[in-house]
């Protein structure tokens, strides 16, 4: 049984570099963040990758047995957050399979539900970024930019109570996101803004960079782009998105492994009118955020509370979505 009040939490979800995957713990009581604990991480090794390219039936008790050792050493949690890597259009691994073998409650599938009720099933860390920037101690509203597969925006209002209040968070995909490399030469102008001509630039948010989506903007930039001109187009695509923000965020903390790039930092600091910081800056932990994000949703779910709503995912009211397997 999950005692009141703040506990400790783990999340455990896939990383891309190193492949394998990152925990972290999280004190929270569901609506606030309250500090953070040890990180740990587990490669997979060269026989658990072919087994996870191949989408093999095994890859699902490859990923459970994974997780099942890297989370046996954070025994403190009362609680876990799972997300498994996604094969074959689904998330592989058993939450019901890790609380039996964990002892403690497990929350996995955290998108099904917002889907169920006609929203995207995603962004679902804004609910976890409004939380952070209280616990940062802000005052006026910043973003964050999660820069992963796409380019991920979230605005938040610290000075609203809590993330489900109307007006405390905005999110949607902003555009691509430039990977992570030396940025050299001049960014090819006329196809940056060939793809900012894009209809996805015009749609308003909530919305989510879809594999056609995604497929036309690299199309318009064209596919021997130089890194730089990549650059360039998550720098002005990000730009872009905050015309769709309330008012203007006072700073923007980049999240995910493209905040290791400082071409991409420069251009963000150029065109935009915040200050332009990593989330390690701030005093947070950047390697180890998202796996922070899926233990806060975690204890969200278990105590009935929200983690998506219509200005992050579109959906028509406030969801609570996750599935709860206990031992």
């Amino acid at each position: 049984m999950l005692q009141s009040g703040a506990v400790w939490a783990v999340g455990v979800v896939p990383q891309a570099e190193p492949a394998g995957l990152v925990a972290a713990m999280l004190r929270s009581d569901g609506a606030s963040v309250l500090g953070f604990g040890r990180q740990g991480f587990r490669v997979w090794s060269g026989a658990e990758c072919a087994v996870l390219r191949a989408a093999a039936p095994a890859a699902a008790e490859v990923v459970e047995t994974a997780a099942a050792e890297l989370l046996s050493g954070f025994p403190e949690a009362e609680i876990v957050g799972f997300r498994g890597p996604r094969l074959a259009g689904s998330e592989a691994g058993s939450g019901a399979v890790l609380a039996a073998v964990l002892g403690c409650p497990v929350v996995s599938d955290f998108r099904s539900s917002d889907r169920h009720l006609g929203g995207l099933g995603g962004p679902l860390t804004p609910f976890f970024h409004h939380a952070l920037a209280r616990f940062i101690g802000a005052r006026a509203p910043l973003a964050f930019l999660t820069l992963g597969a796409h380019a991920a925006l979230s605005w938040v209002d610290p000075a609203e109570p809590g993330p489900e209040v109307p007006g405390a968070c905005v999110a949607f995909d902003a555009g691509p996101a430039a990977p992570v490399g030396p940025s050299t030469g001049a960014p090819n102008l006329k196809a940056v803004a060939r793809m900012l001509a894009a209809p996805y630039f015009l749609r308003m948010p909530p919305k989510a960079l879809g594999p056609a989506d995604a497929a036309a903007l690299a199309q318009a930039l064209g596919r021997r782009a130089t890194l730089a001109t990549r650059v360039e187009a998550t720098a002005a695509s990000v730009a872009r998105g905050f015309e769709h923000f309330p008012q203007a965020p006072t700073r923007l903390l980049l999240a995910g492994a493209g905040r290791a790039n400082p071409a991409l930092m420069a251009r963000l600091a150029a065109l935009l009118p915040s200050a332009v910081e990593t989330v390690d800056a701030a005093g947070l932990p950047g390697g180890a955020l998202a796996a922070a994000a899926c233990a806060h949703l975690a204890l969200r779910v278990a105590r009935g509370l929200p983690t998506s709503g219509p200005r992050t995912t579109g959906v028509a009211a406030l969801v609570g979505g996750g599935q709860i397997d206990r031992p």
